[in-house]
């Protein structure tokens, strides 16, 4: 019996899953991604403040003030990559070689999530983690692979 509770949960979490790769997509899953980063190395952080004894709410909500101008940088992305869209499929003589969805918010929500990992790696070197040199070069390199994409997509040097 214990079996098919399992099994039933495996296949409701999946059909779950899968409900909503349908509705969002791969760009929803991002967000998710994204907002649970946000969402852990708040947490993280506090914790690691504490630990270091220099919780203060002061902090703590100036941490949620950054994590707020955030959501509006990918806001703005949002309605960026909209207009975008909307110019292009409405104004006739300006194309693009490919179908425009979403562009400039992908770009920034990746930049933030890796933003969040070296976070989340600082933090844990304040609970007494070693940190690999190896995976912190990583996380540069993906942000510079990033910054050298959006630089390329606006021609800037």
């Amino acid at each position: 019996m214990e079996h098919n509770a399992l099994i039933n949960a495996k296949v409701a979490i999946a059909a779950i899953l899968a409900a909503l790769t349908a509705f969002w997509g791969w760009f929803g899953w991002l967000v998710v991604v994204w907002v649970g980063m946000m969402l852990l190395d708040w947490l993280i952080g506090s914790a690691a403040a504490f630990k270091k004894g220099k919780w203060s709410s002061a902090k703590l909500r100036a941490g949620a003030w950054h994590k707020g101008g955030e959501v509006v940088i990918v806001v703005v992305a949002l309605v960026a990559d909209w207009l975008i869209g909307l110019v292009v499929a409405n104004i006739p003589g300006i194309t693009l070689p490919f179908e425009y969805s979403v562009l400039l918010a992908p770009l920034v929500i990746v930049w933030y999530i890796i933003g969040e990992l070296g976070s989340l790696a600082e933090h844990a070197v304040t609970f007494g983690a070693p940190v690999p040199g190896w995976l912190v070069s990583a996380l540069e390199a993906g942000k510079k692979a990033v910054d050298s994409a959006g630089d390329k997509l606006t021609g800037d040097k």
